[in-house]
C-alpha cells in the first residue's frame, strides 16, 4: 500500500505506511513554518483549524473515505467558509502535516481522504538522530552524487539538520569534488550506463528534477528556452542525462499522442531512442 501525503516540503509525495509517522515528525514542524504566513492570510487560526480538525475526525471515524469537494461541503454546512481553493488545500494540508488524515482508496479518478490512525495504525516511530540518519541514507543512496545542499533542497530541512544528518551516515558513503561542491553517493554502484543514446520522457516533479538544489549537471546549454516557458514547462525530454527538448501529451480514448519539441537537431539514432522512450510510456498507460 502506498499513501499520498503532504510531508518533506510543501507538496504531495508517496510514502509507505510504516515511514509516514517518522517522516511527518521529522519535517512537518518546517513545513508549518513555511506555510504560517498563508495560514494567516487564509484565516486558518487555531480555533478554525480546531473546529475544522474535530469535523473532519468525526465526518472520517469508522474508515469512512470522503473526497476533498465532499469535506468542503461539510466545512460549509459547519458554518467554515471555503472562500477559494486556496483554503481548503491549506486546512486539508494542515491536518495531513498533523497526522491527522492521509490518502484513501482512489474512488474512480478522484482522491478520497482517510484518518491515518485508521489507514496506517502500526507505522514506525524514531528518534529525531535516527530519523536524519534514515532519511539521507536513503537520499544520498538512490540520488547520489548528490551535495548537502541538495539534500536540503529535496528534504525541506534546515542546513544544520541536512548537515548533521549526512555526518551521522558519510562513513557509509563516498565523495567527489565537482564543480566545487562535494557531492556523496553509495559506496557500491552495481548499475552500469545505458547503451548511449538513452532517452526518458520525464514530468517535471520527476525526481530527477526535484531531487536536486543544483540542476547544471543536466543542462545541456538549452536553460534560457525552458526558463522562457515559464508554467507551460511540464514535460522535458532527457537524453544520455541532459535535457534536450520538451513534450506533450494528448491522451484519447485508444492512443496517447506525443508532441515533440527538440531544442538541437538529433541524429537518426537519438530520434530512434525518443521513439523507443514513446513506446515504452505508451506500454506503461496500455495504449499504443
Amino acid at each position: 500500500r502506498i499513501l499520498r501525503t503532504h510531508v518533506l516540503r510543501p507538496t504531495w509525495h508517496f510514502v509507505t505506511p510504516q515511514d509516514i509517522r517518522w517522516m511527518l515528525a521529522l519535517t512537518a514542524p518546517r513545513v508549518h513554518k513555511l506555510n504560517d504566513s498563508t495560514y494567516r492570510i487564509q484565516g486558518i487560526d487555531s480555533e478554525v483549524y480546531k473546529r475544522s480538525r474535530k469535523i473532519i475526525v468525526k465526518a472520517l471515524q469508522g474508515e469512512k473515505q470522503l473526497t476533498r469537494d465532499e469535506l468542503a461541503s461539510l466545512f460549509e454546512s459547519s458554518g467554515i467558509k471555503i472562500d477559494n481553493g486556496l483554503r481548503l488545500a491549506y486546512i486539508i494540508m494542515r491536518a495531513e502535516l498533523d497526522g491527522i488524515i492521509c490518502s484513501g482508496p482512489r474512488r474512480g479518478k478522484q482522491f478520497t481522504y482517510m484518518l491515518l490512525d485508521e489507514r496506517a495504525p502500526a507505522s514506525n516511530t524514531l528518534t529525531k538522530s535516527e530519523a536524519l540518519a534514515e532519511l539521507a541514507a536513503r537520499y544520498f543512496t538512490s540520488r547520489g552524487p548528490a551535495s548537502v545542499k541538495d539534500f536540503a533542497g529535496w528534504s525541506g530541512l534546515s542546513m544544520a539538520d541536512a548537515r548533521t544528518a549526512l555526518e551521522a551516515v558519510n562513513n557509509k558513503l563516498e565523495s567527489e569534488e565537482i564543480n566545487g561542491q562535494t557531492c556523496w553517493f553509495p559506496q557500491t554502484r552495481t548499475r552500469g550506463l545505458p547503451k548511449s543514446p538513452f532517452v526518458y520522457l520525464l514530468s517535471i516533479y520527476d525526481e530527477y528534477i526535484s531531487g536536486y538544489k543544483d540542476r547544471t549537471a543536466m543542462d545541456a546549454g538549452f536553460s534560457m528556452q525552458l526558463f522562457a516557458m515559464g508554467n507551460a514547462l511540464q514535460f522535458i525530454i532527457v537524453m544520455d542525462g541532459l535535457v534536450v527538448g520538451t513534450w506533450k501529451r494528448t491522451i484519447k480514448k485508444d492512443a496517447v499522442l506525443i508532441e515533440l519539441n527538440y531544442f538541437k537537431k538529433l541524429s537518426r539514432p537519438e530520434k530512434l531512442a525518443v521513439v523507443n522512450a514513446a513506446d515504452r510510456y505508451g506500454e506503461f498507460l496500455g495504449l499504443p
